[in-house]
C-alpha cells in the first residue's frame, strides 16, 4: 500500500476555484481502480494550506493515476493558483 501527501499553498483569493477543482479530481480519482483512500484537506492553522492525502493499493494503480484523464486535465490548472508547492511525500504503510 502506498500513501501520498501533496501539499499546496493556495493563494487567499483563489480557494474556491482550488476547491472546486479539487473536487472534481477527488470524485473521479476515489473511482480509479486501485485507489483506496483520495481525500482533500484544509489545514485548521492556515486556510490557504491544503494537502491531498491518497491510498493506493500499490504502484501500478499510482501510476495509472498520473496517466488518467482527470489528472492530467486538472493538476496543471492548479499552478496558476499555487503561491507554494512543498514536495511530495510518498509513504509505505508499515504492518505491525
Amino acid at each position: 500500500m502506498i500513501k501520498i501527501v501533496s501539499r499546496r499553498l493556495i493563494r487567499t483569493e483563489d480557494i474556491g476555484r482550488f476547491q472546486a477543482l479539487a473536487g472534481e479530481l477527488v470524485r473521479l480519482s476515489q473511482k480509479e481502480p486501485g485507489c483506496l483512500s483520495y481525500t482533500l484537506n484544509q489545514s485548521r492553522d492556515d486556510p490557504r494550506l491544503h494537502a491531498f492525502i491518497e491510498c493506493w493499493a500499490d504502484q501500478a494503480a499510482l501510476d495509472a493515476h498520473g496517466t488518467a484523464e482527470h489528472f492530467q486535465r486538472l493538476v496543471p490548472q492548479f499552478a496558476a493558483l499555487t503561491e507554494e508547492r512543498p514536495p511530495l511525500e510518498r509513504y509505505e504503510e508499515i504492518e505491525g
